[in-house]
């Protein structure tokens, strides 16, 4: 290609997660062919993203202030946490409609192969939160895959102590697959089918 920063636009947009390079040679000839004012539009926004959004002190949702919308909610069920890999599934979760209490994000899964052990995860501040809030239920709503399961295996185990009820979503979500692919029934009835364990 004769034009190298066309080529480096392509080769940016090609580093995003799930997309691949006939992708990232779409987006980049869109980018191009857009005006000017669109372009500076989608640099704004992906400036004041990088900038203004932050992490939630309590819960690690996505936010612009101290805390989270959901956190600061006084309407929800503050007793019940659900406990999941990161924001996406937040979104997800919220899209049913079936939920009311908080959350807790890890930030992923135990996955030693990958180099991703508990300490690692945002496991010490859900030990804390449960240690100082009066929590009734921690409900885990992660991936059913071999992470997944280990994760909550090991979380179970170090929340057993403080004798909260621990449940974990039930069917509907199958073995392998993953919350942020998952439609709002699946993901509703699956939060309503959740089982102690």
């Amino acid at each position: 290609m004769s034009a190298k920063h066309l080529e480096i636009l392509i080769d940016e947009f090609n580093k995003l997660p799930g997309i691949g390079r006939k992708s990232a040679t779409r987006l980049a000839f869109h980018i191009i062919n857009s005006d000017e004012k669109e372009v500076n539009n989608f640099i704004k926004a992906l400036q004041d993203s990088k900038s203004l959004v932050k992490k939630c002190k309590v819960c690690g949702n996505f936010c612009e202030t101290d805390t989270c919308d959901i956190c600061d909610n006084m309407m929800r069920d503050h007793q019940t946490i659900c406990v999941v890999e990161d924001s996406k599934d937040i979104m997800n979760l919220e899209k049913t409609g079936k939920y009311n209490g908080v959350y807790h994000i890890l930030n992923g899964k135990i996955a030693p192969l990958d180099g991703v052990t508990p300490d690692k995860l945002n496991i010490k501040s859900l030990l804390e939160r449960v240690t100082n809030e009066d929590i009734k239920e921690i409900i885990f709503a992660l991936s059913s895959d071999l992470e997944g399961e280990t994760t909550v295996l090991y979380l179970t185990k170090l929340l057993k102590p403080f004798g909260v009820t621990v449940s974990k979503l039930a069917s509907g979500i199958p073995m392998g697959g993953n919350i942020e692919y998952a439609d709002n029934a699946t993901i509703a009835k699956a939060l309503e089918g959740r089982e102690v364990l």
